[in-house]
């Protein structure tokens, strides 16, 4: 079959097309602006690229369309695909038709932490043995890749609660399937689509209304979100994890030891290099997941101690002058507070220099922007990229006096902060997106 992918370049369609590819499938795709690191993988998988969206692809005669949902009507290859009648469907829609099928799927849903606990149960099942495909929306250091087609029964995804495509508003996960599933957390995110967060809960419920009897949840005792999603019916197993009562993971930064407790039992013990609260829940939901298909606990925390983390998560870019630079995929006040806290706990009384673009659709609407003040709060200074917003930055970040600094010029916003920093600093840079490739540029300045 070939299929001709719209929007490739985003992380879960060149996902999709690393799969398509693997599994034979001859995939070509377009987007707009093609660009790296997702275009340069695509490349070497012998996957063939087109800039824009230019109707004359029609030409190549595809048996398919997967359209991403990053396509919208109007756009003019979507037009004419649509007024000619031709074969179309949603990326998730595909997937779930010709990788899914037949698979034990575990999926990671949740408004922060998927991509890192995905990336740990990819981990855990493949350090034990079970060669599981994933697709994650990060690249699990283990791995070098962001999927991966697997030669067994097992998949591991990651399960997003955004929409699926124009054509369908579900979120992209109803279309999984899974038998296992881990329900992270659960907050308010993506207000371009979701009014409230009972919107979303609502999402998360259809998901629970697929699972099978013999299936599991996992689930975060410390989120009464999912306790309400929960509550409006289920069918299926629950563990939970992250209480007192409950499954939950302890350790300390300091000496990175983690150990799973159950109750006030230490079930066992290892140590990693991954720190915060917030990483030892991932990993009490990655074991309790792995379990569910046959590791065993202490062979899944043997794993943890080889885990390598993912890209972009607390990443260390390099060290200039005695300043180091880490890049980190925070965009929600709540990932950006957990993150700074993190660096916090890591660094001591060191300063923090936090970088931040709000680039999200939802941090564009400016709807978490009095959030981010308090998100900040632990950062010694905050550097802001104001451009492209429709609020003003500068009055956002005003409750934090001379701390903070906005700029809307990319150059002048990293003369400032290489200006800022002094050596033993730590610059954290946060990001949903390539922020100009700032990382390089900041390095170089420091350098200079």
């Amino acid at each position: 079959m070939h299929i001709h992918i719209l929007g490739i370049c985003g992380t879960f369609m060149g996902g999709i097309a690393q799969l398509a590819r693997a599994a034979g499938h001859r995939v070509t795709g377009c987007d707009a602006g093609v660009y790296p690191p997702m275009s340069t993988q695509l490349e070497a998988a012998g996957i063939g690229l087109i800039e824009g969206y230019d109707p004359a692809q029609l030409d190549l005669a595809p048996d398919l369309f997967v359209v991403g949902n990053a396509i919208s009507r109007g756009n003019p290859l979507l037009e004419d695909i649509l007024d000619r009648g031709l074969p179309y469907v949603s990326g998730p829609q595909w997937l779930a038709e010709h990788v899914l099928r037949d698979k034990w799927v575990l999926a990671v849903a949740g408004t922060h932490g998927k991509t890192t606990t995905s990336s740990m149960l990819a981990w855990i099942l493949e350090d034990a043995g079970m060669a599981p495909g994933f697709l994650i929306g990060g690249v699990p250091m283990n791995f070098g890749v962001s999927a991966r087609l697997g030669g067994t029964p097992f998949f591991v995804i990651e399960a997003d609660e955004y929409d699926t495509a124009f054509c369908d508003k579900r979120s992209k996960f109803v279309h999984y399937r899974p038998r296992t599933a881990v329900l992270n957390n659960l907050e308010f995110d993506h207000a371009d689509i979701f009014t409230d967060l009972a919107a979303i809960e609502t999402q998360f419920h259809h998901l629970v209304r697929i699972l099978p009897r013999s299936g599991l949840i996992v689930a975060n005792a410390a989120e009464e979100s999912i306790d309400r999603v929960l509550a409006r019916g289920c069918w299926t197993p629950v563990e939970r994890f992250n209480a007192a009562d409950a499954w939950r993971a302890e350790g300390d930064d300091a000496d990175g030891r983690l150990a799973l407790f159950n109750g006030t039992t230490c079930v066992g013990e290892t140590q990693w290099t991954l720190t915060g609260a917030h990483n030892r829940a991932n990993a009490a939901a990655a074991l309790l997941a792995a379990r569910h298909v046959g590791v065993p606990l202490d062979k899944g925390l043997a794993a943890l101690s080889r885990f390598a983390n993912v890209r972009r998560r607390m990443e260390v870019r390099g060290v200039a002058n005695g300043v180091t630079v880490y890049d980190d995929f925070a965009h929600h006040p709540t990932a950006i507070a957990t993150t700074v806290a993190g660096l916090r706990r890591k660094v001591g009384g060191a300063r923090i220099l936090a970088v931040l673009e709000p680039r999200s659709n939802t941090m564009k609407l400016g709807v978490m922007k009095d959030q981010l003040p308090a998100s900040l709060g632990e950062a010694d200074a905050v550097f802001c990229y104001g451009a492209n917003l429709g609020w003003d930055a500068a009055a956002a970040l005003a409750p934090m006096g001379e701390k903070a600094c906005v700029e809307d010029d990319l150059g002048r916003l990293v003369a400032r902060v290489a200006a800022a920093a002094r050596p033993g600093d730590h610059v954290l840079v946060m990001s949903n997106g390539g922020f100009g490739g700032i990382h390089e540029t900041l390095l170089q300045a420091l350098a200079a």
